[in-house]
């Protein structure tokens, strides 16, 4: 058996960038990877503006009860003239501070009548005053090639006028799964066979990634009808994930078919439970990852393993997403001569510790696990560990995104 980490490395390692790009306009841009980096080209704000419905003012001219004559009032997208010494402007929140004003003081603080304005609390000079270039200025960089888009990214390009970016084309999967016993959900079901979870399983994990899910095929368990579907999916698509019939068994004939269309593969028992059989294989460039059938296993493996591997065939410059150290609650110590990861819920307790509690049944049969489990926490090999302790754990949320 190889390491965790290893086959972790080795398969993002696999994860050669597509490398073609695309124009989109913002609207369509969000869940895409960017492909160049992006500098700002404007001062955000690119002028000074007010914080506050109020009046803009020199901190100078100010005494305790004084009354200005109001020189204008200026709203939002108005440019106001400049400021004459011994008066005030009226503003709102986003106008323009005039030339010469260097303080707005809230309307809260004031009375106006008759044109003029009493000032009731002394003001902080360049209180509420917001000066151009305080968010960001002009050629600082806003946002990294490789960075997946999401709103927060697309409202900082809109703000600079940005109407498309340039990003990598969504990579293309394929998703084969194997095996007599499997039907499809909603057709008839023999005695001895289950249904297929693992084709709306992966398809769903891997377009929650960004990526665009081409086929989702099902081959049954011969060379040829295998051969068949693989052509297809190496055919059109950047990356192939398999799921059954990569063990060592009499009806195990993923490697064969593989090997008869001139691939190679690597067949792997990884040191992680559950997911121990593994396989990564290439056919003209197009690698294939082969998962264990066993629909949790699969899960596991294709969070923990391929999701790296995506995210970098992608382009995306973070393709290892963070990993907490937690406390895990459990009824009984855990200890494997694998590395075991745990379906756990990780909730907040009392004084904001994050606690993850192990799902009462951790067989790799037990599905109603997955929709319940909120992250994955890591027990490693051939270590006891406790109620209490400290784990490592893989957050759903950011290891499926």
């Amino acid at each position: 058996m190889i390491s965790f980490d290893d086959a972790q490395q080795r398969l993002a390692d696999a994860g050669v960038p597509v490398g073609t790009t695309e124009h989109v306009p913002l609207t369509q841009a969000a869940g895409r990877i960017l492909a160049e980096v992006v500098l700002a080209t404007l001062d955000l704000p690119p002028a000074d503006n007010s914080a506050m419905d109020g009046y803009a003012i020199r901190a100078t001219d100010f005494q305790p009860g004084v009354v200005l004559p109001i020189q204008e009032r200026s709203f939002a997208g108005d440019k106001p003239q400049p400021l004459t010494p011994g008066h005030a402007t009226r503003l709102f929140t986003g106008s323009i501070i005039p030339v010469g004003a260097d303080t707005v003081i809230m309307q809260e603080d004031t009375e106006e009548a008759d044109g003029e304005v009493k000032l009731l609390v002394a003001p902080r000079p360049g209180q509420h005053v917001r000066k151009r270039g305080e968010d960001t200025t002009t050629g600082r960089e806003l946002i990294a090639a490789g960075t997946r888009l999401t709103a927060a990214h697309l409202t900082l390009l809109a703000s600079q006028g940005v109407a498309q970016v340039l990003v990598f084309t969504p990579v293309r999967i394929g998703i084969l799964t194997t095996g007599d016993e499997l039907v499809a959900p909603g057709e008839p079901r023999g005695e001895a066979q289950i249904y297929n979870s693992n084709g709306i399983m992966l398809a769903t994990l891997a377009t929650g990634l960004g990526a665009d899910v081409v086929h989702v095929l099902h081959a049954i368990d011969t060379k040829e009808d295998l051969q068949r579907a693989l052509r297809t999916l190496v055919d059109d698509c950047d990356l192939v994930v398999s799921v059954g019939g990569v063990s060592v068994g009499e009806r195990d004939l993923v490697k064969p078919a593989i090997e008869g269309l001139g691939g190679t593969l690597d067949l792997w028992k990884v040191k992680m439970k559950p997911g121990k059989p593994v396989a990564l294989a290439h056919i003209d460039d197009t690698p294939i990852v082969c998962l264990p059938g066993n629909p949790v296993s699969a899960f596991a493996v294709f969070t923990l393993l391929v999701s790296p591997l995506i995210r970098r065939r992608q382009g995306r410059a973070d393709i290892f997403p963070a990993v907490y150290a937690q406390t895990l609650r459990t009824e009984q110590p855990h200890q494997d001569d694998r590395e075991e990861f745990l379906r756990v819920r990780a909730s907040t307790a009392t004084g904001g510790n994050v606690e993850l509690t192990a799902f009462g049944q951790q067989g790799s049969g037990i599905i109603s696990s997955l929709p319940w489990a909120s992250g994955l926490a890591r027990i490693p090999a051939g270590t006891a560990v406790y109620d209490g302790e400290k784990v490592a754990y893989y957050d759903f949320s950011r290891w499926l995104a």
